[in-house]
Protein backbone atom coordinates (compact mmCIF):
# COMPACT_ATOMS: atom_id res chain seq x y z
CA UNK A 1 0.00 0.00 0.00
CA UNK A 2 1.67 3.51 -1.46
CA UNK A 3 1.05 6.88 -0.83
CA UNK A 4 0.15 9.09 2.12
CA UNK A 5 -1.22 8.61 5.22
CA UNK A 6 -4.54 10.10 6.29
CA UNK A 7 -3.86 13.52 8.32
CA UNK A 8 -5.23 12.38 11.74
CA UNK A 9 -8.22 13.79 13.53
CA UNK A 10 -9.18 15.02 16.50
CA UNK A 11 -7.30 16.89 18.71
CA UNK A 12 -4.56 17.70 15.67
CA UNK A 13 -7.65 19.08 14.07
CA UNK A 14 -7.91 22.55 14.42
CA UNK A 15 -4.13 22.45 15.01
CA UNK A 16 -3.84 24.11 18.60
CA UNK A 17 -1.26 26.34 17.34
CA UNK A 18 -3.86 28.00 15.65
CA UNK A 19 -6.41 28.15 18.66
CA UNK A 20 -4.13 29.30 21.06
CA UNK A 21 -3.75 32.47 19.24
CA UNK A 22 -7.45 32.73 19.77
CA UNK A 23 -6.92 33.30 23.55
CA UNK A 24 -4.19 34.34 26.06
CA UNK A 25 -2.77 31.24 27.20
CA UNK A 26 -3.27 27.44 26.99
CA UNK A 27 -4.59 27.24 30.43
CA UNK A 28 -7.23 30.23 29.41
CA UNK A 29 -7.95 27.78 26.01
CA UNK A 30 -8.93 25.11 28.08
CA UNK A 31 -11.29 26.68 30.29
CA UNK A 32 -12.90 28.66 27.35
CA UNK A 33 -13.49 25.45 25.49
CA UNK A 34 -14.82 23.37 28.84
CA UNK A 35 -17.45 26.42 29.04
CA UNK A 36 -18.54 26.16 25.73
CA UNK A 37 -18.73 22.38 25.60
CA UNK A 38 -20.45 22.01 28.89
CA UNK A 39 -22.98 24.51 27.20
CA UNK A 40 -23.37 22.81 23.86
CA UNK A 41 -23.93 19.98 26.05
CA UNK A 42 -26.64 21.66 27.96
CA UNK A 43 -28.43 22.41 25.20
CA UNK A 44 -28.45 18.88 23.51
CA UNK A 45 -30.09 17.97 27.35
CA UNK A 46 -32.89 20.64 27.32
CA UNK A 47 -34.02 19.78 23.43
CA UNK A 48 -36.02 17.05 25.07
CA UNK A 49 -37.29 19.64 27.47
CA UNK A 50 -38.36 22.13 25.28
CA UNK A 51 -36.27 25.00 26.96
CA UNK A 52 -34.17 26.87 24.79
CA UNK A 53 -31.96 28.47 27.49
CA UNK A 54 -28.60 27.81 25.73
CA UNK A 55 -27.52 28.85 22.20
CA UNK A 56 -26.51 25.13 20.17
CA UNK A 57 -23.82 24.12 18.21
CA UNK A 58 -22.81 27.34 15.86
CA UNK A 59 -20.84 25.26 13.25
CA UNK A 60 -21.95 22.28 11.29
CA UNK A 61 -21.90 19.32 13.46
CA UNK A 62 -21.21 15.30 12.75
CA UNK A 63 -23.72 13.03 14.42
CA UNK A 64 -21.21 11.28 16.90
CA UNK A 65 -19.07 14.99 17.33
CA UNK A 66 -18.09 15.10 21.14
CA UNK A 67 -18.89 18.66 22.50
CA UNK A 68 -15.19 19.45 22.72
CA UNK A 69 -14.51 18.89 19.05
CA UNK A 70 -17.35 21.27 18.43
CA UNK A 71 -16.64 24.24 20.69
CA UNK A 72 -12.78 24.02 19.72
CA UNK A 73 -13.95 24.43 15.83
CA UNK A 74 -15.91 27.35 16.67
CA UNK A 75 -13.06 29.19 18.28
CA UNK A 76 -10.75 27.97 15.60
CA UNK A 77 -13.74 29.66 13.02
CA UNK A 78 -14.00 32.87 15.63
CA UNK A 79 -17.28 32.20 16.04
CA UNK A 80 -16.39 33.19 19.61
CA UNK A 81 -14.19 35.26 21.07
CA UNK A 82 -12.38 35.42 24.76
CA UNK A 83 -11.36 38.10 26.55
CA UNK A 84 -8.33 37.60 28.92
CA UNK A 85 -9.35 37.44 32.89
CA UNK A 86 -12.84 36.26 31.71
CA UNK A 87 -14.44 33.60 33.37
Amino acid sequence: MSGVAPSPEGITNPPIDELLERTSSKYGLVIFAAKRARQINAYYSQLSEGLLEYVGPLVDTAPQEKPLSIALREINEGLLTHTAGEN
